[in-house]
């Protein structure tokens, strides 16, 4: 490639053919537009589904032309040890007990006199094993099986509490001979976002800081041969890759792409959210976790547990998408999956099952069935295998799975079953191959990275500078909002020191002066309090992003500083404007814009200040309190609380480094050494009155002090950015306090064996009587107001439609499924039923037993089950339902009918053995999360209502906790209570548990509603009749087959509405005779 065809691609120009309007002309690469952008991605990947494989097959296939070889890691362990220091039982609550004691011995354990009383948790043991490139592989295992530490450990992202042993090496090079972070990418399974960004900015921003990595040195080898082999490429695919291949871009072509493959085009330009601010579904912000990193090189990929909150469709399409570029492009990929559907599980080509930090098996994922079957255990038909390989190993589940009948059961541990794998053959064959180390000379010089940031330190810094800005504007509000409560309160301290009223003729009258100026220097410092808040809730972002490599910490603190510059020039002009002059400061128009300098200082340095305490105390709490005790020390000894003279030597140092006093000396100088307090008013003295006033309180007379002051405020302000950057830097999270986490699995719990067939609800009236009601409702309609981006682009006229005309009928005994991709409107139509939704525009009738409802009436007899399980921490099983029992049951439900109750909703949630069980916090100690899940369920059950919502009850589980918790699920509609769960990616057993169906699509229209059958044989049937629906292959997930034929892309495929031809069906006719009949059945 010559010099003028090096420049060009660095200008980002190429002559190129047009992939818009197939003409010649010369395309700006730099200045790609959102429009041609899309066009570009639209002409190469239509359908993600479909498409995806064809243009990476079109990418590889350029790059193999010409010879050039994609880097690959190979990642090795062995005898990977990771050990962990915690507190066990009640030591690890943070009681203010616990808290002084710990931090007593702490402080005597620096000493060596006393050792801190912590147990050694061995979370790994001695793993070990070999990460293919070019393969995909699933990490299985039960909850705290030490599956995000394991991933954490090969990421190099351990966190340094951790103490651990052995190797991890990629391609050859052990951990510190390069940066991990920017060599493999963690996809976390927390999503923590901005949340006032939209989707579009975020993954924007994500793949800004990461770079493009060897992209642009590896299309600089390609166009070099190309031109030599006079090779003519694809005019799409080398526009893509040229595009791809600049870096530093605010919006880069890699983001659409990413966009469209993890389906977010239709949230891209909706905000993220959080639970103060309505933005995009669970769901989505998952997959946004996801492209967050996927948007960077990243040649190695962690993915943790990335399928909670996502439905089985969509699960699939993402790991399938993951598995092309992972074979095509030559990635190397570990995803971590909870209750993955068959179907997915194919996708893999390895598997690792981990349990108690032992690796139970590692190989090929069509020998893993043979390695049990070696142990002597099978996999029953109809059985998910991932299902079987996680219980398979559990204590409580394993004997059912036991296939030598001729010989006696034992219980086989889990370390025996890693022993037993050494000598297997896929064992052995990874132990010959760690036998022999990896040959450096085979790796690729591009595969791993070797510069600590994914682009120039200034560009970093002018990204984060320009997100800041994109903040600042978003956060407008909050502005706009200080900016008014300054000029309130100069409206209310002009009024208390009104110039009619001020006078110059005693010393009083100059205290008095002095009152006034102390409040003005006050109310500016605490104006900066609001940072404290903001900067506190950026944090969790700001650390996963450090963490990765995106930037260093000054890069992110300094626009913080630089852009509350002209905030700041504002709100104290505002300030000084209302104040000065009515007031009756001295109105020489110097010292006027004196007072406004320094003032312009002081709010400098109360920004920065607040900024350093939140990032000291990392929690609002904390950051809060500290701050607060701060600001009062620096008060009260700033010289106007207890003047100068009056403090005791012990504290003097406090005076001395208080910004308050500098502040404060500063603006009484400028004003009482000016020539309106020049006058002699005592008899016997020379000294001007403003001298008088200055010595009487104690400060300094010097003119010299104001420039003192300002000198010193500026200093404090660079101090604190320096301590706020430092902060940043060597600070982490304040994590919970750290427990035994042994107990939180499942398998140790009492109360959670699962016996095939088991059912411990004894069928029997209940203490408390209660009435069965159904619940139908006809044309469902729900909308809210569109996003001014939306209205502007014309995809919506003013209101967005998220339920449109949904109609059907929950019925006492019988459990209901809600399901639908990501987006479809569950958690919606279940909000609006249960009269949840404050804001929007409802539509439609829902009737209770055929009677109109009325929310007030409604609330007494249905409850809610969120998929958050928040409970009181401190409290026992018992004791919760209590406490929720009197709270929410009937005043004339006497004590002992009341306790009666309680102990009869333990038994049917199966709680009985846990009662006196503390509930824990989640993570630290107490219940288990699928235990935890089932106290939910408990704590509405003990109002007795007649109709449950649940939201996602088996989010979060491993397959076996799922099964006990729709155990309960079960129970409770046993009792002939109405009960409708929505539910994502559910194995064959736990969907076919349910009775019916209620399918949605996206856009909140419904596509199926009615009876499951034996097997799921009536909802196959349904769609299978459908002209060129995919017939459901034997042994398939029936929930997972559904999702895949009616999803969007297949409806695009078929040319098809399946709510148009569920509209038609006879299905809907039946259900629509249903729905009517019970409206008509009214319940006294």
């Amino acid at each position: 490639m010559d010099e003028d065809d090096k420049r060009a691609l660095r200008r980002g120009k190429r002559r190129t053919a047009s992939v818009y309007k197939g003409e010649k002309g010369e395309l700006s690469l730099h200045n790609l537009g959102l429009t041609e952008r899309r066009a570009l991605i639209d002409s190469l990947v239509k359908v993600p589904e479909i498409d995806n494989e064809k243009f990476l097959h079109k990418l590889k296939g350029r790059i193999d032309k010409v010879g050039i070889e994609l880097p690959t890691i190979e990642i090795r362990f062995q005898n990977l040890t990771v050990e962990a220091e915690a507190r066990s039982a009640s030591r690890a609550l943070p009681t203010m007990y616990n808290f002084v004691l710990n931090i007593v011995e702490g402080f005597l354990g620096v000493f060596r006199i006393r050792s801190n009383k912590k147990m050694k948790l061995t979370i790994l043991k001695g793993v070990s094993g070999v990460i293919k490139p070019s393969r995909i592989t699933l990490l299985l295992g039960p909850p705290s099986s030490g599956k995000s530490t394991f991933m954490l450990a090969l990421a190099g992202q351990l966190d340094p509490d951790l103490k651990s042993s052995g190797s991890v090496s990629y391609n050859g090079y052990q951990m510190n001979e390069f940066v991990p972070h920017r060599t493999a990418a963690y996809i976390s399974q927390h999503d923590n976002h901005i949340s006032e960004m939209t989707v579009r900015e975020t993954l924007a921003f994500s793949a800004r800081c990461q770079g493009v990595g060897f992209l642009s040195e590896m299309l600089e080898e390609l166009l070099k041969r190309e031109k030599a082999t006079h090779i003519k490429p694809d005019s799409a695919i080398d526009v893509f890759m040229k595009a791809a291949a600049l870096e530093g871009q605010q919006a880069s072509v890699v983001t659409d792409y990413v966009i469209k493959i993890l389906g977010l085009e239709e949230c891209a330009d909706t905000v993220v959210g959080s639970i103060m601010m309505r933005g995009i579904s669970g769901g989505q912000k998952k997959r946004l976790t996801i492209g967050e990193m996927l948007v960077g090189p990243a040649r190695a990929l962690f993915m943790d547990e990335i399928s909670n909150g996502l439905d089985a469709s969509t699960t699939y399409q993402i790991v399938n998408s993951m598995r092309q570029s992972t074979h095509i492009l030559k990635g190397t990929t570990i995803i971590s999956l909870l209750q993955p559907p068959p179907e997915s599980y194919e996708l893999f080509d390895d598997v690792i099952l981990l349990s108690d930090g032992h690796i139970v098996y590692h190989g090929p994922r069509e020998d893993a069935l043979d390695f049990f079957q070696h142990m002597g255990f099978r996999c029953p038909e109809r059985k998910n295998v991932p299902d079987f390989l996680q219980e398979v190993i559990s204590k409580n589940d394993q004997k059912q799975y036991w296939a030598r009948k001729d010989q006696v059961y034992h219980y086989i541990t889990v370390r025996e079953f890693a022993e037993a794998f050494k000598s297997f053959t896929v064992g052995e064959e990874m132990r010959h191959e760690l036998s022999k180390p990896f040959d450096k000379k085979k790796g690729h010089a591009a595969a791993l990275a070797f510069r600590r940031y994914g682009i120039p330190e200034m560009q970093l810094l002018k990204a984060c500078l320009s997100r800041e800005f994109l903040l600042m504007k978003k956060n407008s509000f909050v502005f706009i909002f200080k900016i008014v409560q300054l000029t309130v309160m100069a409206l209310i301290l002009m009024t208390l020191f009104l110039k009619t009223q001020m006078h110059r003729e005693t010393v009083i009258d100059g205290v008095i002066y002095m009152g006034a100026l102390f409040f003005i220097v006050s109310m500016i410092i605490f104006n900066g309090m609001a940072d404290l808040s903001m900067t506190v809730a950026k944090l969790p972002v700001f650390y996963k992003q450090r963490n990765f490599g995106f930037y260093p910490s000054w890069a992110y603190s300094l626009p913080s500083s630089f852009l509350q510059i002209p905030t700041t020039l504002v709100e104290v002009a505002v300030w000084v404007s209302i104040t000065y002059f009515m007031i009756g400061f001295d109105p020489e128009l110097s010292r006027f814009l004196k007072q406004y300098f320094l003032l312009v200082l002081v709010g400098q340095m109360s920004g920065s200040l607040f900024r350093f305490l939140a990032a000291i105390g990392r929690n609002v709490i904390v950051a809060s309190t500290l701050s607060s005790f701060i600001l009062l020390v620096l008060m009260t000894l700033s010289g106007f609380v207890l003047s100068r003279d009056k403090i005791n030597k012990f504290w003097i140092w406090g005076y001395w480094i208080s910004p308050f006093m500098y502040a404060d000396n500063a603006i009484l100088a400028n004003e009482f050494l000016g020539d309106n307090w020049q006058q002699q008013v005592a008899p016997l003295s020379t000294e001007p009155l403003g001298t008088q006033v200055l010595k009487f309180r104690g400060f300094f007379t010097d003119p010299n002090w104001y420039w003192i002051g300002i000198g010193a405020l500026f200093g404090f302000t660079i101090l604190f950015n320096i301590l706020f950057a430092l902060a940043l830097t060597f600070l982490d999270p304040m994590d919970n306090a750290e427990s035994d986490n042994e107990s939180s699995s499942s398998d140790s719990c009492p109360g959670s064996e699962i016996t095939p067939g088991s059912n411990n609800c004894k069928k029997k009236g209940m203490v408390l009587p209660f009435v069965p009601y159904s619940v139908t409702f006809d044309e469902i309609t729900y909308a809210v107001d569109a996003p001014q981006h939306m209205i502007e682009k014309g995809v919506v006229k003013d209101k967005l439609y998220l339920l449109k005309g949904i109609s059907g009928a929950f019925r006492p005994g019988v459990l209901t499924a809600l399901m639908g991709v990501t987006g479809a409107g569950k958690t919606t139509l279940m909000d609006v039923l249960a009269g949840r939704k404050t804001h929007g525009y409802t539509q439609g009738n829902i009737t209770i037993s055929g009677y109109p409802k009325k929310q007030e009436t409604f609330a007494r007899i249905s409850g809610y089950c969120e998929q958050n399980d928040i409970h009181s921490p401190f409290v026992t099983v018992h004791e919760s339902l209590l406490y929720s029992a009197w709270l929410r049951l009937p005043t004339e439900v006497n004590r002992q009918t009341r306790k009666m109750f309680v102990e009869e909703v333990m038994a049917l949630v199966e709680l009985d053995s846990l009662r006196d069980s503390i509930v824990g916090l989640p993570g630290v100690n107490g219940l288990s999360i699928e235990q935890r899940k089932r106290l939910t369920i408990a704590v509405e059950l003990v109002a007795n209502p007649s109709i449950i919502f649940m939201d996602e009850p088996t989010s979060g589980l491993d397959a076996r906790a799922a099964a006990i918790v729709m155990r309960t699920v079960r129970n409770t509609v046993d009792t002939g209570r109405t009960v409708v769960c929505t539910i994502h990616q559910p194995s064959i057993d736990i969907f076919e548990s349910f009775d019916e169906l209620f399918l949605l699509k996206r856009g909140g229209q419904e596509i199926y509603v009615g009876p499951l059958g034996k097997n799921s044989c009536h909802l196959i049937n349904y769609f299978e009749t459908i002209d060129g629906v995919t017939k459901i292959k034997d042994g398939y997930n029936p929930a997972t087959w559904m999702m895949e034929v009616s999803s969007p892309g297949q409806e695009v495929t078929l040319g098809v509405d399946f709510a148009a031809v569920y509209k038609r069906s006879d299905l809907y006719k039946y259900e629509f005779f249903i729905l009517y009949t019970i409206k008509l059945v009214k319940v006294s």
